[in-house]
């Protein structure tokens, strides 16, 4: 699988590779990427809860995507390239570059994914070989507003560049990440790459790490309900990456992908879920019996 980082040149010649040890490729088909996030369809996105070990529905409503996100559960972003060409992702959570923890713009590092292969994104990355964990939490624990940028939580977006036309090189499949403001004609490492799958999942939590982090975040969530959700910066993971190189085809990005989420409370209540979800619409009667009369004793 493969993925790599852009950054503010149109023409960038240097990239980061990025290959988590359990990561792998999953197969999906072009039909999950929605049409109004751009035709021809470059990319798809997913979210896996890792707590639950499935993939969150994705709800539109309004010509937006929203899915519903439960505190204390950890993430990952899983994008998937649709293409027979390299691209580039930049990808931001709360409107933070995942990879540089910089206030999000197109123009920054971001994940080089091969073509028709994926990248799975599990956290914040903090080196070359470790991620700090996505996962759903209350606004004032979110790492956008610990870092002082309260203002954007709730969104996953990734901006998407087409590669400008290069010689034809043979690449072993592998996650690659581009660094922003790399020297022009940097070289490209290879890194450590586990077998790919197409029915692998991403790595869930570790026995017993699950429910201990899923208690504590969630505790005095009841309180918390109506608060808006945001991304913390989680526990410390494994997740090898290396240098390669990427060369923008354009200096704006050639599709944009946008994911909103909340708790479920609130998108109900915004009347995003179906209906048959919308109990926080629902109006109580208080005498929900039918009108009758004292019967005859037997």
């Amino acid at each position: 699988m493969t993925g790599k980082m852009g950054t503010k040149r149109a023409r960038f010649n240097g990239a980061l590779a990025a290959a988590a040890l359990a990561a792998s490729v999953a197969t999906l088909s072009a039909a999950s990427a929605d049409a109004h996030w751009g035709a021809p369809a470059l990319t798809s996105v997913e979210v896996f809860d890792r707590f639950d070990g499935t993939t969150l529905p994705m709800y539109e409503h309004e010509g937006e995507r929203f899915i519903v996100g439960t505190p204390g559960h950890e993430y990952t972003l899983r994008v998937r390239n649709l293409t027979g060409e390299r691209v580039l992702a930049v990808t931001s959570v709360d409107g933070v570059n995942v990879v540089t923890g910089e206030t999000a713009s197109p123009g920054q590092s971001g994940y080089v994914i091969d073509p028709y292969a994926s990248v799975d994104i599990n956290g914040w990355r903090k080196s070359l070989a470790r991620t700090a964990a996505f996962y759903f939490t209350d606004l004032g624990d979110s790492y956008a507003a610990r870092t002082g940028r309260p203002g954007n939580v709730g969104v996953i977006g990734v901006a998407v560049y087409r590669e400008r036309p290069q010689p034809r090189v043979e690449r072993a499949p592998r996650e690659k990440i581009a660094a922003a403001d790399a020297p022009a004609g940097a070289s490209a490492s290879s890194a450590a790459q586990a077998p790919e799958s197409a029915a692998a999942q991403p790595a869930p939590m570790r026995e017993g790490v699950r429910d201990q982090l899923a208690d504590a975040r969630r505790s005095d969530s009841a309180a918390r309900a109506a608060a808006p959700l945001g991304t913390g910066h989680g526990r410390n993971e494994t997740s090898y990456a290396t240098q390669v190189a990427f060369d923008r085809a354009s200096t704006v990005p050639a599709q944009t992908l946008v994911v909103r989420y909340d708790r479920r409370e609130t998108l109900a209540a915004m009347g995003v879920l179906p209906d048959d979800t919308r109990y926080a619409r629902r109006t109580p009667q208080p005498f929900p019996g039918a009108l009758r009369f004292v019967p005859d004793p037997r």
